[in-house]
């Protein structure tokens, strides 16, 4: 008997199964991140992200909100500022006990709790007032469910860009428009 739990524990690790990370690697036009996806926390969360990355949605499109010391926003226009069009908005997992904290990969959405679809940001710093906090739609925060786990140079690179108010529609646009060229799932860092 114990042989033949040793052998499954061993085909369990070898498989990669019990500590497999989901990670994804988002090249953009100022150079690469790698993210640490959490689907036990965030599962549909994560599906969400997901189905986009698979389907290539995410390909050219832009940062187009940049606050320094806060976040950087994008995952839903493209070069040429046109919004794209998206799967139906999600349940807000923001309840799940990951925190707004630097690096953390979240949801953007509407002041609707359950609005959001395809638009991210990464935190620049700790942002524990979006952290969710309570069941009203003010305090009811935003789902974090990755983890800069590479790349946080380009991140604060990104963060640190001159922003303006562009054609009425956008506040923090960066001067210097910051394109996300893709975003792949990869095995390892």
């Amino acid at each position: 008997m114990r042989i033949l739990i040793t052998f499954i524990l061993l085909m369990w690790f070898a498989s990669g199964s019990l500590f497999a990370a989901t990670l994804v690697e988002m090249k953009t036009s100022h150079g690469a991140i790698q993210i640490e996806l959490y689907p036990e926390q965030a599962p549909k969360t994560v599906e969400n992200f997901l189905h986009y990355v698979d389907q290539g949605f995410y390909d050219g499109t832009v940062f187009h909100r940049v606050i320094k010391g806060f976040m950087i926003q994008g995952g839903g226009f493209d070069e040429q500022d046109r919004q794209k069009e998206t799967a139906a908005p999600i349940r807000n997992e923001a309840g799940n006990g990951l925190k707004n904290r630097a690096g953390s990969l979240a949801m953007a959405r509407t002041s609707q709790v359950d609005s959001a679809t395809s638009q991210f940001f990464i935190n620049l710093t700790d942002n524990d007032f979006l952290n969710h906090r309570g069941r009203t739609p003010n305090v009811f925060g935003y789902a974090v469910f990755g983890q800069v786990v590479g790349g946080m140079d380009v991140v604060e690179t990104i963060g640190k860009q001159k922003t303006y108010n562009r054609n009425n529609l956008f506040q923090d646009y960066p001067e210097r428009q910051i394109i996300i060229e893709s975003i792949r799932r990869i095995d390892t860092l």
